[in-house]
């Protein structure tokens, strides 16, 4: 690839500038290059700045900026590290090792990724003009956290996603957190122009001493963004003595003809209110949850006459209760409804009403080893309340729009763990699949399925122990577990007995464990087994 330097003029040590031309700008990174400030001044006045592993010798690999947006302006870096990497930046129309985007070894097939860096929180969930927006916590210069800035990525049905360049860069006031979107219909912040509704993010800026609460808006869909000129809306530090105050997860309280801000602080969720979304009154909490809150009402069993609020925090645990618009009332919990490896999930706000669904986005805590990305979302669910023994519970499903990606490849009933493990024989190297199973359970006191030795599913009697967490079937006596597993590259993602609950974890690659997928458990029977062919998102 043909280095481009015509355009970088050298004016000190440690600063350069660029005259933008092309998409990107390429940055070569090596992880034992200690971390340095980086700052970035735009020729409009614009100026944050990043720490960057910026290498002078040989890269472990390139991570990028698009500058699209800077095209004909004058870009001045200045570094204050090791003066010699800022010579191997450079600008292209192409990222650099574009032709191996998403052929690399551990990408996975059927879960979103971002092209480059770290990923973690799903931010900003909304649905808009036909587009699925997904906004993530993102650092584009290291395949590990630093750096907040929001990442974006559209789709068309939850399944195929198109990254789009940075929505949100760190500015004066810190990095950018966690936070929502929303649609202003009727204009109360005053952002609307004609009849293009404003699309407003509300997110945490963060500095190593303080967390506040902002807003930026865009009037075109979200490709471009506008910070609000009186930030902070939000500054609880001193009500709180906390410096942890952030993630606000804001929506629309038609009852009440407000909106609703629920904000994580220090020991739980707080809810604010506001009629124009720039000024904000504090009105209650709710201890025992720690980040990234969530508060929506969901009916019981389908019947819109009896619906029930829920509120969930960062680790999957939530509560059942009732919202008035300034209070949430606990009536029942705090239960799990997922376990491992998925956190900080959200729910997409402006779901049509002909839709109707609560659509949910997590994070996957998983490594994608020596990549040049790191980090994944699990796959897009539906939510719903469901009458059990206990009570309502939390449902979680896949949307329907995954079934798109699967072929079934055989089917079989009745069989014995041998036979089973037979049928699964052929798929023991398959980088991703998905399996049907209902297991019957005899003398076994602890059952399931393993891959290469990882146990994916786990049923211990004994403890009633799933997966690691405690598990009551629905029928109390019942012998019988029913898993759909989801199987990417580097993940595993299992819904046990029609969605009641959810396991999320790794997908553990360095086993000396060959024997593929095995069945295990004394005198267990598959009473159902089906098994199927992922198709990937990555295909043209």
């Amino acid at each position: 690839m043909t280095m481009l330097f015509t355009s970088i003029t050298p004016s000190s040590a440690a600063e350069i500038s660029i005259k933008i031309e092309k998409q990107y700008l390429n940055f070569p990174i090596a992880q034992e290059t200690e971390r340095s400030k980086m700052t970035f001044a735009t020729g409009q006045g614009s100026t944050w700045s990043v720490v960057v592993r910026l290498t002078a010798g040989q890269p472990d690999y390139w991570v990028f900026y698009d500058v699209t947006h800077l095209k004909g302006q004058t870009l001045k870096i200045t570094y204050e590290g090791d003066p010699n990497g800022l010579s191997q930046i450079y600008q292209s129309d192409q990222i650099h090792g574009q032709e191996n985007l998403y052929k690399e070894v551990n990408r996975p097939q059927f879960h979103f990724t971002t092209k480059r860096g770290w990923i973690n929180d799903p931010n900003g969930l909304i649905f808009h003009d036909d587009e699925y927006h997904l906004f993530y916590q993102h650092n584009p210069m290291e395949r590990e956290w630093e750096n907040m800035h929001w990442g974006h990525a559209v789709s068309k049905d939850l399944i195929h996603w198109e990254e789009l360049p940075t929505a949100l860069y760190p500015d004066e006031l810190g990095t950018m957190f966690s936070g929502s979107a929303v649609i202003d219909h009727d204009n109360t912040a005053g952002f609307n122009c004609g009849d293009t509704a404003a699309m407003i993010a509300f997110y945490t800026v963060a500095s190593p001493d303080r967390q506040v609460q902002c807003m930026a808006y865009s009037l075109d869909n979200g490709r471009s963004w506008t910070k609000y000129g009186n930030n902070p809306l939000i500054d609880s530090k001193e009500k709180w003595n906390s410096v942890d105050t952030r993630d606000p997860k804001v929506f629309w309280h038609a009852p009440s003809m407000r909106w609703v801000m629920v904000l994580n602080e220090r020991d739980g969720h707080s809810i604010y209110t506001s009629q124009n979304l720039k000024d904000w009154q504090y009105q209650s909490h709710v201890t025992g949850f720690w980040e990234c809150p969530e508060l929506f009402e969901l009916p019981v069993d389908g019947d819109e006459n009896n619906k029930k609020w829920i509120m969930y925090g960062a680790t999957g645990t939530y509560m059942i209760g009732s919202f008035d618009g300034r209070v949430f009332t606990p009536e029942a919990g705090k239960y799990y409804y997922c376990s491992g490896a998925q956190y900080a999930a959200q729910t997409f706000n402006n779901i049509p009403q002909t839709d109707g669904r609560r659509i949910q986005i997590g994070w996957g805590r998983i490594s994608q080893g020596e990549e040049a990305f790191n980090g994944m979302m699990m796959l897009p669910t539906s939510l719903s309340l469901r009458t059990t023994k206990e009570g309502p519970r939390l449902i979680v499903k896949p949307v329907t729009e995954v079934e798109q990606l699967f072929t079934q490849n055989g089917s079989w009933k009745n069989l014995t763990a041998e036979q089973a493990n037979k049928h699964l024989e052929q798929y023991h190297d398959t980088d991703r699949i998905r399996i049907k199973a209902r297991i019957k359970l005899s003398h076994a006191t602890d059952a399931g399925l393993s891959l290469n030795g990882q146990r994916i599913v786990n049923y211990d009697m004994n403890g009633n122990m799933l997966n690691g967490m405690f598990y009551s079937p629905e029928e109390r006596t019942s012998m019988t577990l029913s898993a759909d597993i989801f199987i990417d590259r580097t993940s595993v993602e299992v819904f046990f007995d029609d969605g009641v609950y959810t396991s999320y974890q790794e997908r553990k690659a360095n086993t000396n464990d060959k024997q593929g997928f095995h069945f295990f458990g004394n005198n267990i029977q598959v009473e159902e087994l089906e098994i199927y062919e992922v198709k990937s998102i990555w295909t043209p």
